[in-house]
């Protein structure tokens, strides 16, 4: 069975309109849904829509409100809700185009996948892909859609275009609240090297399919033990060991380094530790043999 388009509509650049359809890009994962069960019975706790001092109600009867004052609302059906006019919900305008480095990632929210609704859409659609892929360029607009509407960018892929939502400036907390209490301290020579080492080590190419969510299978394995009727305890794992000094610091990137079975980028990238200043040269001396052990 087909997709079905997100969205139907037309790009609008100037006097330039393509008729597009809009995909979404991304799917929900595995996730396990639990249900509310009454112990004591062993039955599933249900719920109903119900008023006070009237009872459980027929859906039919529910409608849209917006309570503008305590106990005060106005009531909304759907097709006054459609009715709104909003020239976004039908034609995403182009109003702007930026460099593609120059929106922080903190305002990209969700991804969908843009292509041409049909072959006389396909020349146009081709230019303005183009256009965007030479010039290095995003595309800026706002777009209506299940009742909201967004900003959004579009930028190449592949064949196609890329349309992300974009999340509006009062959406995203300013940094600057959460990391004002770290202090500006200059790291130390030889640990920032061997970070810096630990991280060439463990360099490769991204590779979305050697992730997996470990706590679905789990809890996965979880289900099926209890299922067959065994007795689960949790085991307490012990609090890590944190470091109370640079030396501990230091020890833990050395054996971090050293040890085997960790993942290599490219062959030979990895740089060795910064290897301890060596003493000034004196002058040579002649070789002795070495003390035997006691």
């Amino acid at each position: 069975m087909a997709a079905r388009p997100y969205w139907k509509g037309q790009i609008r650049l100037a006097l330039v309109s393509i008729p597009v359809e809009i995909y979404s890009a991304t799917k929900s994962g595995a996730t396990i849904a639990f249900n509310q069960i009454h112990e004591p019975s062993g039955k599933r706790v249900k719920y109903e829509k119900v008023v006070p001092g009237i009872g459980p109600v027929d859906p039919d009867e529910i409608v849209k409100g917006f309570q503008y004052e305590k106990g005060s609302y106005v009531l909304l059906d759907d097709e006054e809700l459609e009715a709104v006019k909003l020239e976004s919900k039908k034609t995403l305008e182009l109003t702007q185009f930026v460099d593609s480095n120059e929106i922080d990632p903190l305002y990209y929210e969700k991804p969908y996948y843009v292509v041409p609704a049909d072959d006389l859409a396909e020349e146009a659609f081709v230019v303005l892909r183009e256009a965007l892929r030479d010039t290095k360029k995003v595309g800026l607009g706002q777009l209506a859609m299940r009742g909201r509407e967004y900003i959004v960018s579009l930028k190449p892929c592949g064949r196609g275009i890329l349309m992300e939502t974009l999340r509006y400036a009062d959406e995203v907390n300013k940094a600057q609240g959460y990391f004002r209490d770290i202090p500006d301290l200059k790291p130390d020579a030889e640990l920032l090297d061997l970070a810096e080492t630990l991280i060439e080590k463990k360099t490769a190419k991204f590779d979305p399919n050697k992730f997996h969510d470990r706590y679905i299978d789990a809890l996965h394995e979880l289900i099926e033990r209890k299922r067959k009727g065994k007795t689960i305890t949790a085991d307490e794992e012990p609090a890590p060991n944190r470091g109370s000094n640079v030396v501990d610091l230091m020890a833990a990137l050395k054996k971090s380094i050293d040890r085997p079975g960790e993942q290599t980028g490219k062959a030979g990238s990895a740089r060795k530790p910064a290897a301890k200043k060596a003493p000034p040269k004196k002058a040579p001396v002649k070789a002795v043999p070495a003390r035997k052990r006691a």
